[in-house]
């Protein structure tokens, strides 16, 4: 049995109707065999392809070698002829293309209508790596809006930043506590990736952390310690990710060790997947964020305030989508759509550029500590 490999084609302006005579999902064989049949020779058909004879000659052969069928009566001094097995391929495409006409017409409209955005000059495309964030989905509607296209690629906080480092992509975002400790997990994890002076971060937006809990909080959790008690079943998150960080150190800070949850090894990769498995029964908890739980009829125990970053190259400050998306940042209409969200709040600089520095611990010295889970 083969297997079919779907493609398309560019036309240049102008060739549109040689195009259109033909069905707009095209195979090569298909169009050697037709014009076979059609001129009774290999030298007539490639005249008719605009080709060699070499070139068709050498295609035939291949694409017999390939199916493991003979698509051509070689008779020397006679007409080229198809095989019962090349006359059986055209009659299966024909049908094909008779039952799929609609669909494969509506797919060529979309895709002409996909791509005629990268042809105008006005649009403008950005890719981000980032943590999955709910309010990162509601600014890829309100920037396609602006003709800013994001093309926009959840992973865990960890990724993401690598992914900038090693040019995948343009901005990355990812989470963190309210000033975490510059020896703590996070600061850790962060610290070598995002290099002062190389790194610029973008106020984005503030958000809660906490527990999602089945409808009306049944076994009266109130935070990890409660969690860590026997029978209270939890679901995790990815390595790697900025809540499993989270997770992680909380534990440090209580003086827990991971085996104590029990579901510290059943991992989901976004916060509304674990959402959706606590409401499914699967589980009493998880750590998310607040957005996820409503949307899942949860209830949500807020207790870690943080940080939504956005960070990108200080060599990509001034190119236009960056631009278009800090001013996108700062309007008023997307910062109360962001404040209408369950959790979020927008933050004074948003849309503003910071350094590391300025905004994070890690590299300068601070007279006192702030607690972990206090808001500044």
């Amino acid at each position: 049995m083969q297997h079919i490999d779907l493609s398309y084609q560019w036309v240049p302006p102008g060739q549109e109707a040689t195009r259109n005579r033909h069905s707009p999902l095209r195979n090569p064989l298909m169009d050697l065999l037709q014009a076979v049949r059609h001129a009774g020779s290999i030298g007539g058909a490639a005249k008719h392809l605009d080709l060699s004879y070499r070139h068709v000659w050498g295609e035939l052969k291949r694409w017999e070698q390939s199916l493991g069928q003979a698509l051509i009566v070689w008779e020397k001094g006679q007409a080229a002829r198809l095989t019962g097995f090349a006359d059986k391929l055209l009659w299966a495409e024909r049908q094909a293309q008779a039952r799929l006409a609609p669909q494969i017409s509506a797919l060529q409209a979309e895709l002409e209508k996909t791509f005629a955005v990268a042809f105008d000059p006005s649009h403008q495309a950005l890719a981000i790596y980032a943590s999955h964030d709910d309010a990162l989905v509601m600014l890829r509607e309100e920037a396609a809006a602006q003709s800013l296209h994001l093309d926009l690629r959840f992973c865990g906080s960890v990724d993401a930043i690598r992914a900038l480092n090693e040019g995948r992509c343009h901005v990355a975002g990812f989470h963190a506590p309210w000033q975490p400790d510059a020896d703590s997990l996070v600061a850790r994890t962060y610290k070598p990736l995002l290099k002062p002076g190389l790194h610029k971060l973008i106020g984005f937006a503030t958000r809660s952390q906490g527990l999602m809990v089945a409808p009306g909080n049944p076994l009266r959790l109130q935070g990890l310690a409660d969690v860590a008690q026997a029978g209270v079943r939890y679901v995790n998150r990815s390595p790697g990710t900025g809540t499993r960080l989270l997770l992680d150190q909380c534990l440090q800070v209580l003086g827990l060790q991971a085996s104590v949850l029990k579901g510290y090894a059943h991992e989901e990769n976004s916060h509304s997947a674990v959402a959706a498995c606590i409401a499914a029964g699967q589980a009493d908890a998880g750590l998310g964020i607040a957005s996820a739980a409503q949307v899942h009829g949860l209830d949500f125990v807020p207790l870690y305030p943080e940080r939504y970053w956005l960070v990108c190259l200080a060599s990509a400050l001034d190119s236009e989508p960056v631009r278009q998306l800090r001013a996108l940042l700062s309007e008023s209409a997307w910062q109360q759509r962001l404040q209408a969200m369950a959790g979020y709040a927008t933050t004074a600089d948003a849309g503003q550029v910071q350094s590391l520095r300025s905004m994070l611990p890690w590299w300068q010295f601070r007279a006192a500590r702030v607690p972990l889970g206090v808001n500044p």
